[in-house]
């Protein structure tokens, strides 16, 4: 069995690429159009379990569910238990923690939007001057 500190760093670690790779898929850019796609079939498909499907990937909180089932399964990593259960725990403290980070980002990102929308603001003020 593994020493609890040692599990407890690495789930705080775990969680780091489990937000990274959520909040990238379901928020930025680079994945703009595949989201809007999926988007467009959780509105329009009839099938429950299609609409589902597609909205996975636009919804932070859900694909850090898969996010997480796929770093578990690279690492192995297992909380507190040494069978099934471990990896049980594991999958929802990472989960959670992964979503910690991802709502103390989104914070940290609305603070600086609001920063440059206001420095644009201002800025506009100073050369109508």
């Amino acid at each position: 069995m593994t020493p609890l500190t040692t599990q407890a760093a690495w789930l705080f670690l775990l969680a780091l690429p489990v937000a990274c790779i959520a909040w990238t898929v379901t928020h930025e850019e680079v994945f703009k159009e595949p989201r809007e796609f999926c988007i467009k079939k959780t509105k329009d498909r009839r099938s429950v379990f299609v609409r589902k499907f597609f909205y996975l990937f636009t919804c932070e909180y859900c694909f850090s569910h898969y996010v997480t089932i796929g770093i578990i399964a690279l690492t192995d990593y297992k909380l507190l238990i040494d069978d099934w259960r471990g990896y049980l725990l594991a999958v929802f403290a990472l989960v959670w923690i992964a979503n910690l980070y991802m709502a103390i980002f989104a914070m940290i990102k609305v603070d600086v939007n609001l920063e440059r929308v206001q420095l644009k603001k201002e800025e506009k003020e100073l050369n109508g001057k």
